[in-house]
């Protein structure tokens, strides 16, 4: 299987201005989260790719592109119908062909030397010529922003998995009951990494949805992905990485800590924080917490 399209979704509210944050790239250099993901798209091959956004936003991401090794194309979403609507947006552009879908808020760092996270998810799509979501083992602490799947080890590879079921944003309790996966540390659940390579069941599948939605209905991705886990071999990738969600509290600065860490000025960086550490005086009384 051929992987040659890229859809980045953008349209939602919350997603509108993550593209255009400027973060610190691995050399030191200024970028913005657009030119961050397309640099993950074209590590993997993949030049020709679909942003979805709002009504009048092509002007502003355009001005932000950064690279001249993709072929942008804008799709417009022509009014907020949920994330499931944002993707089948897409389907004149991504037709008969899989294709590598990726959110708009998220920023990824690899764990394996010499290949990205997409390169990784791609990689195992092509030889296992199916649908794959990438995965990362997440705490329940934070299963209230992700879709988390249920699903067993696939043929006995490592860290890939048949999935069984999907569920956006399980409860705790929902989670223990119906989506622990053999192997995980007690309390962490496989849940969404925000890239995955689809195939046109996808598309069907949201199209069938679309039709049954009332007038005011959000389409969602995951209740179409838990039916293509019911109709077709639909796999899972643990990949070797980790992604970063900037629309969380203190996201853009975790994302940009994870980046510059991961790069040229990491000892630079590690001087710096610890400096900044040992001058800012610990308080009492502060609210918040940190999840593991």
């Amino acid at each position: 299987m051929t992987i040659s399209k890229a859809v980045i979704t953008a349209a939602g509210p919350n997603q509108q201005h993550l593209l255009l944050q400027t973060l610190i790239d691995r050399e030191g250099r200024n970028r913005k989260v657009l030119g961050l993901l397309l640099d993950e798209i074209t590590s993997a091959g993949i030049e020709n790719v679909a942003l979805v956004v709002g009504p009048g936003q092509e002007a502003f991401y355009q001005d932000a592109m950064d690279t001249a090794q993709v072929k942008l194309t804008f799709i417009v979403q022509p009014e907020p119908r949920g994330y499931g609507h944002a993707v089948l947006c897409a389907r004149e552009f991504t037709g008969e062909s899989p294709f590598l879908l990726m959110m708009s808020d998220h920023v990824y760092v690899s764990d394996r030397a010499g290949q990205t996270c997409a390169q990784q998810l791609v990689q195992v799509a092509s030889a296992q010529e199916q649908m794959v979501s990438a995965v990362q083992a997440t705490h329940e602490s934070k299963l209230a922003y992700f879709g988390a799947v249920s699903a067993l080890v696939h043929e006995a590879r490592e860290r890939l998995y048949r999935v069984n079921r999907v569920t956006e944003k399980p409860s705790p309790t929902e989670a223990e009951q119906h989506l622990m996966t053999p192997g995980l540390r007690n309390g962490y659940y496989l849940c969404f990494a925000g890239m995955h390579v689809l195939t046109p069941l996808i598309m069907e599948l949201l199209q069938e949805r679309c039709i049954t939605l009332p007038p005011e209905g959000k389409l969602d991705l995951s209740s179409s992905l838990n039916e293509a886990a019911r109709r077709t071999r639909y796999l899972a990738c643990a990949i070797e990485g980790r992604r970063y969600d900037l629309d969380h509290r203190h996201g853009v600065l975790m994302a940009q800590l994870a980046v510059a860490l991961d790069g040229r000025y990491r000892d630079e960086l590690l001087a710096g924080l610890v400096e900044l550490l040992a001058l800012t005086p610990a308080k009492t009384g502060v609210a918040g917490s940190i999840n593991s």
